[in-house]
């Protein structure tokens, strides 16, 4: 990674560290404390990865994880690992503020049922992360704690909402994080940072104790420096439990892919990721349909969970947030009846050509990270093309994949990759052979 990111886990893979970890050339104690330097470095601090810090809860995880560690007792490949967690879901005793004044003072009695998967898995939590305000924006530069900056421009958008989370990981602060993706909330912050992240099909890893914000879109995914790190965690959390999928045809140069063809996308942005899938034939599909679908469904579940507050203390949001919910408020019942059976129709589609093909390929973003604040332009941060091709598989509930792709004009760019449910080992193995 470029631009002043050498953290202390900057190129360390999960696989490296649990090696460490075991010969005893490492401790959980030590990686923590590593994690706590890079952290408090002045350069990091400027990015605003982190909102909350658990120095108390956290050493006395890494103690237990090396005690167990040291009399046999292994949890798998997070044993020891510091890992950090965006602050909308709940980690109990740590405040939860979902980058709201809403929510200023607010401490979480219980962990988040993804939080004890972890603390089972053997995971130091370090701390909470910064997020759009109530995950309600890609663009992670509207929050009550400031914008969270992109590490290779700091005057650029780091992505939302899982903003903190993807610049902890792509400074080298930590190795993992957990963050959420309702409309691409992971991947897009994954792909303007330069790292990988994973959302796996709904309802794969549960959202109990994490704040709702479209509670038929949210997941709960991970971001790492690698996709082969983002299918440690994910086994790791959820088991290896994957259905046995169709096998590859080992023919083509990488499976059989299919390319969906961007609406709107900087060419540059296209060309590069395209580069990386020459002989993948180009197949339709209505992006701009399922993102008005996913527009009119989470509308109407965002502005449910919210309408209280909105009507008792609307000027405790930040202007573009209670702009966007006034908005939603709008939308009719009749459009988000409508929507669920349109979507049924695009699920059909799209079986179908996950029937031909084992993937489908685009990129992840349309354009590279905008500069923070902009609303001006086609990339302005309300306008649609945020999340223009990830919310396609939120929608859908399919597994979905960012990896680093190159770079246009210095700033990072990602690829993305989508499979059906139960073929999730599919998106790892084509990210291996096109890093490898």
């Amino acid at each position: 990674m470029g631009g002043g990111m050498g953290g202390f886990f900057t190129g360390r893979t999960l696989a490296d560290l649990g090696r460490d970890l075991r010969s005893g050339d490492a401790s959980a104690a030590g990686l923590l404390a590593h994690a706590f330097a890079s952290i408090g470095t002045e350069a990091n601090a400027e990015l605003n990865a982190f909102v909350t810090l658990d120095r108390e809860g956290a050493e006395a995880a890494a103690k237990w994880a090396d005690e167990e560690l040291a009399s046999g007792i292994d949890r798998g490949p997070l044993h020891g690992i510091p890992v950090a967690v965006k602050d909308i879901i709940d980690v109990a005793g740590l405040p939860t503020g979902m980058g709201s004044a809403h929510f200023t003072g607010h401490v979480a009695e219980t962990d988040a049922a993804c939080v004890t998967m972890l603390r089972d898995a053997g995971a130091v939590i370090v701390g909470k992360t910064g997020t759009h305000e109530f995950a309600y924006g890609g663009s992670g530069d509207v929050s009550v704690n400031g914008p969270v900056r992109n590490p290779h421009d700091r005057e650029r958008m780091s992505g939302g909402s899982s903003s903190g989370s993807a610049v902890a990981v792509a400074a080298g602060m930590v190795p993992l994080a957990l963050g959420t993706d309702t409309g691409g909330s992971v991947r897009i912050p994954a792909a303007f940072c330069g790292i990988a992240g994973f959302k796996p099909p709904f309802g794969a890893i549960p959202t109990e104790g994490v704040f709702p914000l479209s509670p038929s879109f949210d997941h709960v995914g991970v971001l790492a420096g690698s996709a082969d790190d983002c299918r440690i965690a994910y086994h790791a959390l959820t088991g290896p439990a994957e259905a046995v999928p169709s096998p590859v045809d080992d023919s083509a140069p990488h499976g059989r892919v299919a390319w969906i063809e961007p609406e709107t996308a900087d060419p540059d942005v296209v060309r590069t990721v395209r580069a990386l899938f020459p002989d993948a034939p180009a197949e339709p599909l209505g992006l701009f349909e399922l993102r008005r679908i996913f527009r009119a469904i989470q509308d109407c579940e965002a502005y449910e969970i919210h309408a209280e507050r909105v009507a008792a203390a609307p000027e405790l949001y930040q202007p573009p947030t209670l702009e966007r919910l006034e908005q939603a408020a709008r939308t009719p019942g009749w459009r988000y009846l409508r929507a669920f059976r349109e979507r049924d129709g695009f699920a059909r589609q799209v079986a179908g050509l996950l029937d031909r093909y084992d993937l489908l390929a685009l990129p992840t973003m349309l354009m590279t990270a905008p500069k923070i604040g902009e609303t001006e332009g086609p990339f302005g941060r309300h306008a649609p093309a945020l999340v223009a091709l990830t919310c396609a598989w939120n929608v859908l509930g399919l597994p979905a994949l960012s990896v680093p792709a190159g770079t246009v004009g210095g700033l990072p760019v990602g690829a993305q990759l989508v499979t059906r449910r139960g073929a999730e080992s599919l998106l790892f193995d084509m990210a291996a052979r096109l890093t490898g």
